[in-house]
């Protein structure tokens, strides 16, 4: 990726600087609804944090027969429950 120039970089900081309020957005339209296609939090990553957490033998072995990624795995099926909790 190509550094900015001191030019540019002061310019950058100068349109930053200005309230939203002088931005002019009438040549943008505005979206009323979704396309079909789109995927909503295709990019949220959220942030991950170690633990240390005690499974049983049989569990882990289940886990880990279904090939690479089990910890991934044991995060979707926590996911699925903390969302069906959560309606």
């Amino acid at each position: 990726m190509k550094q900015l120039t001191a030019k540019k970089r002061a310019s950058l900081r100068r349109l930053a600087q200005r309230p939203d309020s002088e931005i002019d957005l009438s040549d943008i339209p505005e979206i009323r609804q979704f396309p079909s296609d789109a995927v909503i939090g295709k990019f949220y990553r959220p942030k991950k944090q170690s633990v240390t957490l005690r499974l049983d033998a049989d569990v882990l072995a289940w886990l880990k027969a279904s090939g690479e990624g089990y910890q991934t795995r044991v995060n979707a099926y926590l996911r699925q429950l903390m969302a069906r909790r959560a309606s």
